[in-house]
């Protein structure tokens, strides 16, 4: 083992929860993790994922952005699923700014990697998820994108129903107008407020209240009808509701510990052939380089 040899872990993350649109997003226990060390060459192992292993994958920019990553050895194991919905490129920004920052001891603060990653990832929701962990309610400073974190309140569990499909985000970005309706805009203001007191006081009532959205999901309908079929439908299988996982096509069915198993069990005969069911409790940890 050289010196210079780091070890990053970085969760995965759902953002535009019910009505946050760019606003609201949650780490879940999905992990990408990324070895890098100096080696005398450039080298990067997908981990059998496809990928660039040049220096344009995603993760070797945001590392190049901080550092040369020249000499540098790149080794990626990812649980996160590539293009649905789960944060797979605000992992991998993360990631590669990471590494770079403790591989030559940069002194980042946590403020810095979310202004930095905000800007490679083009919105701060995601990104901010997977460094600060818990939930993050997000917004523009003047000196640039803020994050409010706050821990998942105990006994909520998530469940990601996570079709074969990919969906691009510019797709669904291209499907949200630049304008919406007033009352649509007030309806989801109200249920972003109900869903963080909820989130905060742990009320479920309200939590299943403040998944409401008119804004984002209906008009994403067409890019995957059989999501937002299970959205209509999740409290129907015993769920607090569910909400279409950043752009998508995922669906993150919200639910509590005690039914996580039961409606877990809906969602398999229920998407049996379409779609994996995997059990995603929140997560209260962010990204973070454990020694080795």
């Amino acid at each position: 083992m050289t010196e210079r040899h780091r070890l990053v872990r970085v969760p995965a993350s759902s953002a535009n929860l019910g009505p946050g649109y760019d606003v609201l997003a949650a780490a879940v226990s999905l992990f990408l993790e990324l070895e890098v060390e100096e080696a005398g060459e450039f080298s990067f192992d997908p981990g059998g994922l496809d990928v660039s292993t040049g220096r344009d994958n995603l993760i070797v920019r945001a590392f190049e952005s901080l550092h040369r990553a020249d000499g540098i050895a790149f080794r990626l194991k990812s649980e996160i699923p590539l293009a649905r919905g789960l944060g797979s490129s605000a992992a991998a920004i993360v990631a590669g700014l990471y590494a770079a920052d403790h591989l030559f001891e940069l002194g980042l603060s946590k403020e810095d990697f979310l202004a930095r990653a905000t800007e490679s990832e083009g919105h701060p929701d995601n990104v901010a998820a997977a460094i600060y962990g818990g939930f993050v309610i997000c917004g523009a400073g003047g000196s640039g994108p803020t994050a409010a974190r706050f821990d998942p309140p105990n006994g909520l569990e998530g469940i990601a129903v996570i079709p074969a499909e990919e969906v691009s985000t510019e797709r669904a970005r291209e499907a949200v107008p630049a304008e919406v309706p007033l009352a649509d805009a007030v309806a989801n203001v109200s249920a972003a407020s109900r869903l963080v007191l909820g989130l905060q006081t742990a009320d479920l009532d309200l939590i299943a209240a403040g998944l409401a959205d008119r804004i984002h999901q209906d008009r994403r309908r067409d890019l995957y009808p059989r999501s937002m079929e299970l959205v209509d439908e999740a409290r129907a299988l015993g769920a607090l509701g569910a909400t279409i996982s950043g752009a998508g096509p995922t669906v993150l069915v919200w639910t509590t510990w005690q039914d996580a198993g039961k409606v877990a069990e809906a969602l398999e005969e229920r998407c049996a052939g379409w779609a994996e069911v995997r059990r995603l409790p929140f997560s209260p940890l962010g990204a973070d380089v454990p020694e080795l």
